[in-house]
């Protein structure tokens, strides 16, 4: 048999307060006294009480509720940042609708959900927005915000690592170690965290009279591995390889140990991300460190003033980062 639902209406009884009472004391930034939340929190403990969200919302017309959109969740990268946005979120009184998009695009059936669930606004990380999708959450007043990636001709606002200043850094920083032939392995090549790492990159070392080699990836452990297994091959082999992420970057490490190249005396690997994986005694890999914490409070905050109407036309912020040293890069010569 079915255990009885307690509902608020028993709550305010017990705690002698107001039914809407109760409901402020369970809607985050709603003011109450210390006082009456201690007693109903009381009540609502003594006989079982939880809130309701979802029926809550109906009534409000708030459900504190964010959707979050991922495509490549085997990328170590992307759990790390759904753990911080729920822990951020939920700070601020809000709870994720998480998607896991499995064709690389939000499709119409989620973009129903969202609305179904009435979500005060989406945020986007590695997948494709058409503007079909973004149209029909506009209609419905619902923001999204692109994170870590930015569309030039979206309407939508945008946080993301300055990649092409970090491509350019990253150029820059193995020259002066003395190296000569350089290998980009891409990621996606319709992402614009891709693109622009490989133009800051290559721009900076064709400064320099160096046209570096790129050899195509997609963000995968397994597309680097493969590239390096064929790449490393060559009599004519990189000295430096610079990779779209770490897991990349990871799998380029492991390609090496088994075709017997020391690194870094032989090779030096640099990735992007600054995953937890990448500081593994096993990899100790120099890397790109994505401001991730500041980047998530600035899109949340970005979200929550679009939602309250605060926010009008489209921003994009950028994020720097820095270069984290670790034992995968060689020092050639004296910059």
């Amino acid at each position: 048999m079915k255990k009885k639902q307690i509902n608020a209406i028993e709550v305010a009884k017990l705690a002698n307060v107001s039914q809407s009472t109760v409901s402020r004391v369970f809607t985050p930034g709603a003011k109450v006294s210390p006082r009456t939340q201690k007693r109903v929190l009381e009540a609502a403990q003594k006989i079982g009480y939880r809130p309701n969200a979802l029926a809550r919302g109906l009534i409000t017309n708030k459900t504190n509720i964010i959707g979050l959109v991922m495509g490549n969740i085997q990328n170590p990268f992307y759990p790390e940042i759904l753990d911080e946005f729920t822990k951020s979120l939920y700070e601020k009184g809000y709870h994720v609708l998480f998607f896991h998009t499995k064709n690389d695009a939000i499709t119409q059936d989620e973009v129903s959900q969202f609305l179904e669930y009435n979500v005060e606004g989406v945020i986007v990380t590695d997948v494709l927005l058409s503007s079909n999708v973004v149209s029909k959450l506009s209609t419905h007043d619902i923001p999204i915000i692109l994170f870590n990636r930015y569309n030039q001709d979206s309407t939508c606002h945008s946080v993301c690592c300055d990649n092409y200043s970090a491509g350019m850094k990253i150029g820059e920083y193995l020259f002066k170690q003395g190296h000569q032939k350089f290998t980009y392995i891409t990621g996606r090549t319709n992402t614009s965290t891709s693109r622009d790492r490989e133009r800051g990159f290559a721009e900076f070392l064709l400064q320099k009279g160096i046209k570096p080699v790129i050899e195509e990836g997609d963000y995968t452990y397994e597309a680097g591995y493969t590239v390096a297994m064929r790449v490393l091959k060559n009599r004519n082999r990189p000295d430096a390889i610079f990779c779209a992420n770490d897991i990349v970057a990871l799998g380029v490490i492991d390609a090496a140990k088994i075709l017997g190249i020391s690194i870094p005396n032989e090779l030096s690997i640099v990735g992007f991300d600054d995953i937890s994986m990448a500081s593994w005694p096993p990899y100790s890999l120099t890397t790109w460190q994505q401001p991730v914490k500041e980047m998530i409070e600035a899109t949340i905050n970005m979200l929550l003033n679009t939602v309250d109407g605060e926010a009008t036309k489209p921003q994009s912020l950028l994020f720097s980062g820095k270069l984290l040293e670790r034992k995968s890069v060689k020092l050639l010569k004296n910059s």
